[in-house]
């Protein structure tokens, strides 16, 4: 009986899939369908929830098969990230006149990611005041104390690992090891790498410009091969969401949300928050906040149900440069850089929240100014190398409540509302490296405002 549920529950799925493939072949534009996969997504995860439960085991299987399409897509994406970053940021800097420019778009990206971590950890800060948070509040149950062990036991290494050596850890040593996306920030290896060989060309260009011309020609046609691949990946990205967020809402542990409902609500109004700065930066500079948003609410969807900045890196680039008008190599920078650094959700909000719930239980008043000024500064030194997948803010938590004294265990209490907070966390981690980028692009006179302004460049280029 149990098969026979799960093979109608599959039937249902790839009956929505249909849907969505007749809306394509229709010329709907993308972010109609990406929504489309978004909503139904959620109504069959509901309808799953509430026929099954959660736990249930043709629940289990069922999601299994579902993961298929979803988890199956993000690792699409996965597999084409670093081919895309390595060949995109050889190209770019080829096509660049001067390496100093190289430098100060980094400069810049890195800045504006990390200043905007800094105010991030002062709206976590706030917000969870206002809130009145306090981890005292929350019980425990044994889900919870073992995740406290958990992360006591994963302490050790975070504690091991200094500031300076996590900076290490961006220079490759192995770049087939980082080709592999085996370290957190392999992506960022590969882009330091990636860099080498096109400064390595302009210098060649001036010695032997027959081979550097032929080297040339070569990333070229790599290039429109693997943009290509993108374009095929993307194509998919309704049917993605609509697996993933399907799957999400039909494991969301409903009795965990609603005990701990206003940890849930002040982490969004926090976010909610830090996204309505990002706005107010992009309209400083001359932009029209509501035209960004618009071109950006596909790429912020999938990285809100698949809950992976990494992930969202081809989507990210494509969006930046085709949507948005950032240029190309500013637009992969920002991508690449903004999936391990500067987390605004991730190593900003997050382990600010928790710093704050937490100090009172040892006796430590979080509202003195030292207290504030410490946070904020390990908080934004700290954001440097989380990782771009679900599972990098508890990273993130881990070296800012240790490098504060306060104790780890208490985030184990948050374990059943994990997932739905990371969703919104990764959604304005992928928005702050496009801000990154919009900026960066925009300060350097760079930016294509046409391409901003032109509505019909939203997906034409995404999906199509």
């Amino acid at each position: 009986m149990d098969l026979l549920f799960i093979l109608v529950n599959i039937a249902v799925l790839i009956a929505l899939i249909g849907v969505l493939i007749v809306m394509q072949k229709k010329h709907l534009t993308f972010t109609k369908r990406v929504f489309t996969g978004l909503g139904l997504g959620i109504v069959l995860g509901g309808l799953l929830q509430a026929v099954y439960g959660t736990g249930s085991e043709v629940l289990t299987q069922t999601t299994e098969w579902y993961n298929i399409v979803g988890r199956g897509y993000v690792r699409l994406l996965m597999m084409i990230v670093i081919p895309l970053v390595m060949v995109s940021i050889i190209q770019a800097i080829i096509n660049l006149e001067k390496t100093a420019a190289l430098g100060k778009m980094a400069a810049w990206i890195i800045g504006i990611l990390v200043s905007t971590a800094m105010v991030a950890a002062l709206i976590g800060i706030g917000t969870a005041v206002v809130f009145d948070l306090n981890a005292d509040q929350i019980e425990a149950g044994q889900a919870e104390n073992d995740r406290a062990s958990m992360l006591e036991s994963t302490l050790g290494e975070v504690q091991g690992t200094s500031t300076p050596s996590k900076i290490l850890n961006f220079i490759p040593s192995n770049i087939f090891l980082d080709m592999t996306g085996e370290r957190s920030t392999s992506v960022i290896a590969v882009v330091i790498f990636s860099m080498f060989i096109g400064i390595a060309v302009l210098g060649l260009r001036r010695k032997s410009p027959e081979q550097a011309e032929k080297f040339t020609e070569i990333i070229n046609a790599i290039y429109a091969v693997v943009m290509r691949i993108v374009t095929l990946i993307l194509r998919l990205t309704p049917f993605g969401i609509l697996a993933l967020i399907a799957t999400t809402v039909a494991n969301t542990d409903v009795a965990g949300i609603m005990q701990l409902g206003k940890f849930v609500i002040a982490s969004y109004v926090a976010l909610f928050i830090m996204f309505v700065i990002h706005l107010l930066l992009v309209g400083v500079f001359g932009l029209n906040p509501m035209t960004y948003l618009r071109k950006v609410i596909p790429v912020l969807g999938f990285a809100f149900t698949s809950r992976s900045s990494a992930g969202t890196i081809p989507l990210n680039i494509q969006a930046q440069k085709n949507a948005l008008g950032v240029d190309e190599g500013t637009a992969n920078m920002s991508a690449s850089f903004g999936a391990t650094i500067g987390q605004n959700g991730c190593a900003g909000i997050y382990p600010a929240m928790l710093a704050v719930m937490i100090a009172p239980t040892v006796g430590i008043d979080p509202l003195t100014p030292g207290f504030i000024v410490q946070l904020v500064l390990i908080i934004g030194i700290s954001s440097f190398g989380v990782a771009g997948v679900g599972g990098g803010a508890t990273f993130a938590a881990l070296i800012v409540l240790s490098a504060m004294n306060l104790p780890v265990a208490l985030a184990g209490l948050l374990i059943s509302i994990e997932a739905l907070i990371d969703m919104g966390r990764t959604a304005l981690n992928v928005n702050g490296a496009m801000v990154s980028g919009t900026l960066t692009s925009r300060i350097l006179k760079k930016f294509n405002i046409k391409t901003f302004n032109d509505k019909k460049a939203i997906e034409q280029d995404i999906a199509l």
